[in-house]
């Protein structure tokens, strides 16, 4: 297929899956008598530089053909009457209005930028949460105490506890190495309270059940470093800092 035809068909198939609001603007093309705005293909150009492609007159022929193939789709579609489907203007009007929150939601980032000391403060308290340690540990875990009294019994009988995990609800019960703060309170005070090879000789009870813990060994944690984490922090930031907002405005907001 020659280049500005694969380019071409890129954008057809990428851009059907999407809907996108006619901007007002000189024209950039006609279609029986139709104007497609420059601005909406000023949208379609930067969209694709956006994911890597070189603004050159191939892009621009590309896109131009896109939005001839979309508007001759369009016309077709009212000519058929599908614009006056109730369930068709339905998905109209919600992408439209995808369209706009997507908007707002970039607009507000932008005026209310998340800081880089509310990352690092995010950070430290991640850190802080994992602790200095990471454990390499396994349960077995059971749903009544009493199964779990049995099977420190068996242990302190002699019996293995690579056997006696086949009974865990987890099918095995091997943890592998993890920070403390990965597993929930009971657990976490349990295990940090081990010495390394020693199994817990009461139940731990948890909301998943009964355990037996046993640790196997201990290492250093080394936490990620915050330039790594930081995009992960930022988006974690930005969500909260949204739904932060919506609230607020659905604490406002007159619902009948």
């Amino acid at each position: 297929m020659h280049k500005l035809s694969k380019l071409a068909a890129t954008l057809f198939i990428g851009t059907l899956m999407s809907a996108t609001v006619m901007a007002a603007g000189s024209t950039f093309v006609t279609v029986n008598g139709v104007a497609i705005s420059q601005s909406l293909a000023d949208a379609f150009i930067a969209e694709q530089t956006a994911k890597g492609a070189q603004d050159t007159p191939d892009l621009k022929n590309a896109v131009r053909e896109e939005l001839i193939r979309r508007e001759l789709l369009v016309q077709e579609a009212k000519k058929a009457g599908l614009d006056k489907k109730p369930d068709v203007a339905a998905q109209a009007d919600a992408a439209r209005a995808a369209i706009y929150i997507r908007a707002y939601i970039q607009d507000y980032l932008k005026k209310n930028p998340v800081s880089d000391a509310q990352l690092r403060a995010g950070y430290e308290k991640i850190k802080s949460q994992l602790g200095s340690t990471e454990y390499k540990a396994r349960h077995i875990l059971v749903k009544t105490e009493e199964e779990a009294k049995a099977i420190i019994d068996n242990l302190g009988k002699g019996a293995k506890f690579d056997e006696l995990a086949k009974q865990s609800i987890d099918k095995g019960g091997d943890l592998g190495w993890a920070s403390a703060g990965n597993f929930v309170k009971p657990f976490s005070d349990a295990l940090t309270a081990l010495a390394k090879g020693k199994y817990t000789e009461t139940p731990v009870k948890s909301e998943f059940g009964y355990h037996v813990i046993e640790l196997e060994d201990t290492r250093p944690l080394n936490a990620p470093a915050f330039e790594e984490l930081k995009p992960r922090l930022l988006q974690q930031a930005q969500g909260e800092q949204i739904n932060k907002m919506v609230e607020e405005l659905r604490g406002k907001a007159k619902v009948n």
